[in-house]
């Protein structure tokens, strides 16, 4: 199993630690819902070290990300971040991933822990007919994610930049708590606003030290994996391995806006077919009437006890006291309002699909 350049600290911390993506990490320090509520009303930090990072470089590197990846790389001006994903051959997803246009021929692809060699290998065969530089910088680099309604306020003391100027899914490369030359990037997985950082493993212990201390006033904490889950789906982003997969096509998981037909990428023309067609199955997000917890693998019910779906992701949501889920149901029982039953051991437990984002802020 590996360890971020952070495991010791975290441990140090009182983390409890599991098994995540290969990866050693700290799943809660405090619990999840104490957490939660430090992102939604603070600031908190995250460890996400184990994310994977591609350097795509030279004048062919363009062409390389236009074929690989669904949304449309020509939009990105340097200091431009993007939502995009992988198309695999079959009408599924390999992964999502953000795309940053770092120099005019260099693109940095932030790719999930548990796909990192399958991405790898994938970009790498589409490579050998174009010719971009490829380098896989994932085990050198870090990554800390500084969320919440504070954050800017509460790292301003460790920047020369204003980081109040940087638009959502911008980014700058700057001075960043006594390191020179780090990625600060307006992104983030929680929906409370804040910070990504990227830098070496070597300077990321300073990093996190700083950012503790510059925090400290404003209610800073740890914050564990547990908590970046509960926060994502409270604004329904997909979860690579739950909600979206190989199987699973972009225009199914309501991924259409990051699927741009105006350029030829891996499978455009059957997922163009698909769009034309209509789908036939849709992510649905619904929100539990009555008690319970909804969990992944759970199944979805129609009136008479007919299994419609499978819940993809589900929990009990901190902000809103409620079960929520995702889910794929056939599009004709897709539409909002509509009422489903949740099977949840050996209850059948009202829902009602909803539109997203669950949490409104």
């Amino acid at each position: 199993m590996k360890s971020t350049a952070l495991t010791e600290t975290h441990i140090a911390l009182g983390a409890k630690m599991v098994p995540f993506a290969g990866y050693n990490m700290p799943v809660s320090y405090e619990g999840v819902n104490a957490e939660h509520e430090t992102v939604r009303k603070a600031v908190g930090v995250f460890d996400v070290s184990h994310m994977g990072e591609f350097l795509i470089e030279g004048p062919k590197a363009l062409d390389l990300i236009q074929k690989v990846s669904s949304n449309d790389a020509t939009k990105l001006t340097v200091g431009k971040a993007q939502y995009s994903c992988m198309p695999n051959e079959t009408g599924g997803v390999v992964d999502d991933l953000i795309i940053y246009r770092i120099k005019d021929e260099t693109y940095l692809l932030v790719v999930n822990a548990s796909n990192i060699d399958k991405d790898w290998n994938h970009i790498s065969k589409y490579n050998e007919a174009i010719g971009a530089e490829m380098k896989n910088i994932s085990d050198n680099y870090s990554l800390l994610a500084i969320q919440g309604p504070k954050a800017v306020e509460a790292m301003q003391s460790l920047s020369s930049i204003d980081l109040a100027d940087i638009k959502f899914y911008n980014f700058v490369v700057g001075d960043f708590a006594g390191i020179d030359h780090v990625i600060i990037s307006a992104t983030g997985y929680t929906g409370s606003g804040g910070f990504e950082i990227y830098c070496k493993n070597s300077e990321v212990q300073q990093v996190w030290d700083k950012v503790l201390e510059a925090g400290a006033d404003f209610g800073i904490k740890p914050i564990g994996l547990a908590a970046r889950d509960t926060l994502r789906l409270e604004m329904g982003y997909c979860l690579y391995g739950n909600d979206i997969d190989d199987t699973t096509s972009p225009l199914e998981a309501g991924l259409g806006w990051i699927t741009k037909f105006t350029k030829d990428f891996v499978n455009s023309e059957a997922l163009a077919a698909q769009k034309e067609a209509g789908i036939t199955r849709k992510l649905i997000a619904f929100e539990l009437q009555e008690r319970g917890i909804p969990r992944q693998g759970y199944s979805i019910v129609d009136a008479d006890g007919n299994e419609i779906g499978k819940v993809t992701s589900g929990t009990m949501s901190p902000s809103l006291s409620k079960g929520i889920g995702l889910g794929y149901v056939p599009k004709e029982l897709s539409q909002v309002d509509a009422e489903i039953l949740i099977q949840i051991r050996k209850a059948q437990v009202k829902a009602t699909i909803v539109k997203l984002p669950f949490y409104k802020g």
